[in-house]
């Protein structure tokens, strides 16, 4: 061996259940490899091999655009919004002889507008760009030839090169593990870039290439590679490696692109998947895209008012046809100034009706102003601003951990304020994810005294006394600091004194197997030398830490064994003791149970188990349950008291029965087959029988911080809030009981499959039949509850649906899922336990499509992925499960009590916000479009522009563009704390008033209204009489600039009465609109009268000096707004909606009076809904009956 590093040649597969000697491997497993879907052949360290050309290079690119692309793609995205497009052809057009102004004019607010998007996509691509740049510069040692490797950028990469990564540097590429600086050739991965955990794993190389421990022993090595083709499963690999012999490769050989390698000096492989082929880049795919309800209804908004362009086109262009072909009538010319006798064809009274079509055409370019042009860009603006806000609001930043909240997109910012249903995961979202050993049962006696925020929230249902036994328990003269993961309290077998217990020799052992049966992974702090452990989960750290904490450590682990300080019942001390470790029969949803197989420095062959309750109960010998009965109900007990529970069981095996198994099991494991999981697990099913039961464990997942406080106010705003978790009913409803989606006196519907004739059905084993008979009862039920809850007098109760996830299955099928539906938006709130990954996703779809209402879905693990693409928002938690369910989400918090902060308030400001931003955005192109369109009417529709070509086309973008984004991103209606002190300010959302067709068309009603006072004001006072002292008359261009000048005023005067909260920002952007536009015209005007044409001097000459233009400035400004201000005045006072009532509130100073606000509160507080807030509601309700019923 190299150098002597090798000492012995270890049976991997003894370790860690993956066998790397030379196998025997069947060829049936092995006939996928080369058929369709793998096809690979990697010819190792063979640079000249014409194989490698035709895989992709190691070049990533994530960025959208190229330098390329970017023009016509971003120009693509842009024109594909209908009003967009609208304005490109009317800019088109504009080079026509038809165009009413120039095409300048035209053309430059499209630009404008245009490109400041396309510059907001360029620097995010750039952003991109700068990623992809430092990514594929980073660099790697790759083997040039002789033995002698030398860094590479990672871009350069092929396939088939052989690679050296060192510890702490991430894998440039997909790579199979040839040999590490362990002596067996493993090594320690992290995969946190991936799937978001942050826990180690563990990965070996094959031990025909594990003695390849140096650079020089590459010099001449060779091997080809036949594997699957790329695919985006993270968690398979299926290949062959052929040196001199074949041998399989599986998931435990592959190094994963962008994962990081950890705990290892340095790792050789060989690369097999590059760039865009590694299984990270597979995984890349786009989130699915969402919209809000308020952009779609947008959408919905701009159909119309081109429907009403067209509308008020086709009218006018149909009077200009008449009126043209009259103007000459028996050679007679009606308006001789137009001269119809030598005119063109626009203007032709023998062709009047091409002249008409032609004038549509014009028209729908002048009257292209009732749409916003700038109306898209500027609600990206405001949004964009909105999310900054959201990711720095301190309230949300979880100290902590150091996390704040994140806006991953702003899309959906006004969809917050929307919500009416939540569907939220538990473990990891409700609760901590954070496990503490509590309580456990051993030989039939129940071991620890702790009492959890579940058992506490029972006793106040029951009026027990039990929180003054839990201060007294506080009490104790227990002086020891708190461990985390530990919180077991028993001075029964705390600090050694199992020994004197009457079943020691079994606690013995169930401590040892907490100790031994487990892939947690030991790390010594080489300054204090305290041991810190990572594992794989939350739970099998607690179990390690209680054993450490009862008088079992563990200290040490190799491939070959674990290491204990086991405290020995008969001396009392601490000895050593080490277990060989032979096999790992690994944990996963199907089989639900982990266990080991340990040999002891006795000699004797160990098989330890830990699982769930369902699947070991039924495992255990006829003289190993002994202590059946009592655990069972101590499990059952921890269930209700909200712990999470495992059984834990072993066995004695002899030596040809573990040969016998161990061969199978090697066989099983070194199969190239889709089915080879199966086979282990069916080869595992052979071991783990005739176990004897020691006892079983309860963790605590204790509940987050100011969950049940979150779960009461949003209940008070009217969000419906469901549950879909993974745990057991009982633990699930009381979790509920715990955080106040259930309570004491709230009727249950529970839907299961527990009753005696469906159990007796399946010991028949007539899976069809048992099947049929399954769906009968589920509907069955579902019917039964609909009846009960519409039942007289079921209205007013409160109730709870409770189902487990095999009655989901059935529930969730075409011809049942609307009843279902039907029963769960009836109920106050809902469970749906035992839940799979996809059934989460599938409820979120049914509730989303049934109800068409705003669904919001919470997770934190990689099992809530589908549920929050599924979902209109999907929240991240950024927890104990890794980041994978914060990739897919489109806001990510710290914790769930954010959740109320994120909605209440954020939310209801920006559903204000966007959605009176855009009815104030119609409102002002409507005041000017219908000030245009007057104009037309009174010039016979001859497509005279009313305004100078740059006044039409500076409006939207300069003289009222700004205070719109202003009151979308900095006005408040009611502020932060009074959102939350009053929760059913948050239904003018849900019921979408602020943004409902009736409000909308009540804007457009404001603007027809301005536009026509303004324009008669000015037709009036400035017709028929001296405009100064000179004695002149107002002419089209004086006329024009009053008239734009009371639009201006009026609009930006009507967002100062409609602001809520003025700030700075909002006084300079509303009072400086109307100072920029008469600086415009004095600036403008005194530019050469070639370029400013009608506007020159205009101002300064004209109408500047002229008092009558002020006074009628100021008429227009009073007439056009003193009606709003009545209709507001009057609802104010007589018909407040509901945040006017907290502004009554604050504004008379009685926001601190109890009483007061009690009653206002009290429009939100229902007894049918959940909370503890609504609990007493129903208490207060159920006393107040029964007193009258007594008085009768």
């Amino acid at each position: 061996m190299a150098n002597g590093r090798r000492r012995r040649k270890l049976h991997l597969s003894k370790i860690y259940t993956f066998k790397c000697v030379k196998p025997s491997v069947d060829e049936d497993d092995q006939s996928q490899i080369g058929g369709p879907g793998f096809s690979r052949v990697v010819y190792c360290n063979d640079p000249d091999s014409l194989e490698i050309h035709r895989y992709a290079n190691n070049y990533v690119k994530t960025t959208k655009y190229t330098p390329a692309t970017f023009i016509p793609k971003a120009l693509f995205e842009q024109f594909r919004r209908v009003a967009n497009f609208f304005f490109l052809l009317s800019g088109i057009l504009a080079f026509t002889p038809l165009a009413p102004y120039s095409s300048t004019s035209a053309i430059v607010p499209l630009v404008f507008v245009i490109g400041v998007s396309m510059v907001k996509e360029g620097i995010e691509d750039w952003r991109r760009k700068q990623q992809d740049i430092e990514v594929n510069n980073r660099k790697v040692k790759v083997h040039r030839g002789n033995g002698v490797f030398e860094y590479m950028q990672w871009r350069h990469l092929r396939v088939g090169d052989l690679v050296k990564v060192e510890k702490d540097e991430f894998f440039p590429a997909d790579i199979i593990l040839l040999s590490s600086s362990y002596e067996d050739a493993i090594c320690y991965v992290e995969t946190m870039n991936l799937d978001g955990e942050t826990n180690l794993k563990l990965k070996q190389a094959l031990e025909a290439t594990s003695s390849l421990s140096e650079d020089s022993s590459f010099a001449d090595f060779k091997a080809i590679v036949r594997c699957e083709d790329p695919n985006a499963n993270l968690y398979s690999f299926v290949g062959t490696m052929d040196i001199e012999s074949q041998y399989p490769l599986s998931p435990q050989q592959l190094l994963l692109r962008d994962s990081k390698l950890r705990n290892t000096d340095y790792v050789y492989g060989v690369v097999v998947f590059t760039g865009h082929d590694t299984k990270v880049m597979q995984n890349s795919t786009d989130p699915p895209s969402k919209r809000s309800r308020i952009e779609r209804k947008m959408d919905y908004i701009i159909y119309f008012m081109f429907g009403m362009l067209s509308l008020i086109s086709f009218i006018g262009s149909i009077f200009f046809g008449i009126w043209t072909r009259d103007d000459l009538r028996n050679n007679v010319m009606t308006r001789w100034y137009l001269r119809p006798d030598n005119t063109t064809v626009y203007f032709d009274p023998k062709r009047a009706a091409l002249a008409a079509f032609l004038h549509f055409l014009t028209a729908l370019m002048l009257y292209s102003y009732f749409i916003p042009i700038s109306l898209y860009v500027s609600i990206e603006i405001g949004k964009l601003l909105q999310t900054v806000f959201i990711n720095n609001d301190i309230q949300m930043y979880h100290e902590e951990s150091d996390k704040p909240a994140h806006a991953r997109t702003s899309n959906l910012n006004e969809e917050l304020g929307q919500v009416d249903t939540i569907l939220s995961d538990k473990t990891g979202t409700l609760t901590c994810n954070s496990m503490e050993f509590v309580k456990c049962s051993i030989a039939g006696t129940a071991y620890g005294r702790g009492i959890t925020d579940v058992e506490m929230a029972m006793a106040r249902r029951k009026g027990s006394p039990i929180a003054d036994q839990h201060g007294e328990l506080d009490d104790s003269d227990d002086e020891t600091p708190p461990v985390k993961g530990f919180n077991f309290k028993d001075e029964r077998i705390a600090g050694g004194k199992w020994i004197y217990e009457p079943h020691s020799e079994t606690i013995q052992k169930f401590l040892q197997l907490l100790a031994v049966c487990h892939t947690v992974i030991p790390e010594v702090d080489e300054e204090t030398g305290n041991i810190s452990y990572e594992a794989e989960s939350p739970d099998e750290a607690a179990f390690v830490i209680a054993a450490r904490e009862l008088g079992f450590e563990f200290y040490k682990r190799t491939q070959t064994a674990v290491y204990l300080h086991e405290l020995d019942p008969i001396s009392g001390q601490k000895v050593d003791r080490s277990y060989k470790v032979l096999n790992v029969l690994e944990f996963n949803s199907t089989r639900k149970r982990m266990s080991v197989i340990v040999q002891t420095e006795e000699g004797k062959l160990l098989l330890l188990s830990k699982g769930a309750d369902s699947v070991m109960f039924a495992r255990l010998a006829k003289d190993g349950a002994e202590f059946e009965e009592e655990t069972r109900e101590h499990v059952n007990e921890y269930a209700d008291a909200g712990l999470r529970t495992l059984l834990l069981a072993y066995r004695e095996l002899n030596e040809e029965e573990y040969a016998e198994f161990n061969e199978k099991f090697s066989q099983a494991r070194n199969s190239v087959s889709v089915d080879r999981e199966t086979l282990i697990d069916q080869v595992a099913e052979i071991v783990e029988k005739d176990l004897i039961l020691l006892g079983a464990t309860a963790v605590e997942d204790k509940l987050q911080t100011g969950v049940p406080e979150c779960i009461d106010k949003l209940a008070q705003a009217g969000i419906k809030i469901w549950v879909l978790t993974g745990d057991k009913m009982e633990t699930a409803i009381n979790i509920g009981y715990a955080c106040s989606l259930l309570r004491q006196g709230m009727k249950q519907i529970i839907i299961n499959l527990e009753t005696p004739e469906i159990k007796a059905l399946e010991k028949s084993g007539d899976k069809d039949a048992i099947a049929k008979a399954h769906k009968e009862s589920v509907v069955q039920q579902i019917t039964l509850g609909k009846a009960q809850v519409t039942s007289p007098g079921g209205e007013s109760e409160a109730y709870a649906l409770i189902i487990d996830g095999k009655c989901l299955a059935y529930a969730l099928e075409d011809d049942v899922k609307i009843s279902f539906l039907a029963l769960a938006v009836s109920c106050a709130s809902v469970i749906c336990c035992r839940s799979s990954p996809k059934q989460k996703a599938l409820v979120t779809r049914l509730v989303k499509e049934g109800t068409k209402k705003t669904t919001l879905a919470i997770g934190d693990g990689a099992n809530d992925v589908g549920m929050l693409q599924e979902a209109d928002i999907g929240v991240g938690i950024s927890g104990a499960e890794g980041m994978q369910a914060v990739m897919s989400s489109d806001i990510a918090i710290a914790q769930f009590r954010f959740l109320e902060r994120l909605l209440l308030v954020h939310g209801h400001w920006c559903y204000r916000r966007i959605s009176s931003m855009i009815c104030y955005f119609f409102y002002k192109n409507i005041t000017f479009g219908v000030t245009v369109f007057l104009y037309e009417v009174f010039t016979s529709f001859s497509a005279e522009p009313a305004y100078n070509d740059w006044f039409l086309s500076l409006y939207n973008v300069f003289f009222t563009s700004l205070p719109p984004i202003a009151l979308g991103v900095l006005d408040q209606d009611v502020s932060a704390r009074f959102c939350r002190k009053f929760p059913l300010l948050y239904q003018e959302g849900v019921q979408n008033v602020l943004f409902s067709w009736r409000r909308i068309f009540t804007w457009m009603f404001n603007g027809v209204y301005s536009g026509v006072i303004i324009f008669f004001f000015c037709a009036k006072a400035l017709s028929l009489s001296a405009f100064n002292s000179a004695g002149k008359t107002v002419g089209s261009e004086i006329f024009g600039v009053t008239m734009y000048t009371g639009v201006v005023i009026v609009v930006n005067c009507q967002m100062a009465l409609f602001v809520q909260y003025f700030t700075l920002v909002q006084h300079i952007f509303i009072w400086g609109s109307i100072g920029i536009w008469f600086l415009f015209l004095v600036i403008y005007g005194a530019i050469n009268p070639d370029l400013s044409t009608t506007a020159y001097e205009v101002f300064v000459e004209a109408a500047g000096p002229a008092p009558r233009f002020w006074v009628v400035t100021l008429l227009m400004l009073v007439a056009a707004l003193v009606p709003y201000f009545a209709y507001s005045a009057v609802q104010m006072r007589f018909f407040p909606m509901y945040h006017n009532m907290i502004q009554w509130i604050r504004l008379e100073g009685r926001s601190e009076d109890p009483e007061y606000a009690a009653m206002v509160r009290q429009r939100s507080i229902r007894p049918t809904t959940v909370g503890f807030t609504a609990r007493a509601a129903a208490r207060k309700g159920r006393a107040s009956r029964e007193r009258q019923q007594n008085g009768r």
